[in-house]
């Protein structure tokens, strides 16, 4: 909230009441979203990093979070849950996330059934 009214008071709002608006006022176009996105992108991020698929556009960002819910939550269920999805639809788009774990899902289920 405080960067919010930190905006409000350098900023103030545009003459609709818009919070954010686009370089000649009105309405922020794809455009110029993209562009402040992709100039934040390269000021943030090192060049590798900025270079890497998962944050190629601002959706992206999305995938990349709940990947990350999902390789390191214990519950597909709470994750779909945070991500607004049925479990079969989170699995089904995010299941590329879980490769290389399967060493991992091994070791833990012989865990498991070995006693």
């Amino acid at each position: 909230m405080k960067l919010l009214r930190a905006h409000l008071d350098e900023f103030g709002t545009g003459p609709d009441g818009r919070i954010f608006v686009g370089p000649r006022g009105g309405h922020i176009t794809d455009r110029a979203y993209l562009k402040v996105f992709h100039e934040a992108r390269a000021a943030a991020f090192t060049a590798e990093q900025a270079a890497s698929p998962l944050i190629e556009v601002p959706y992206s960002l999305r995938h990349a979070a709940v990947s990350t819910w999902l390789r390191t939550a214990e519950d597909p269920a709470q994750v779909a849950e945070w991500a607004g999805h049925s479990v079969a639809v989170a699995l089904r788009v995010y299941t590329k996330c879980i490769d290389g774990k399967e060493t991992e899902a091994l070791r833990r289920i012989w865990d498991a059934t070995r006693h």
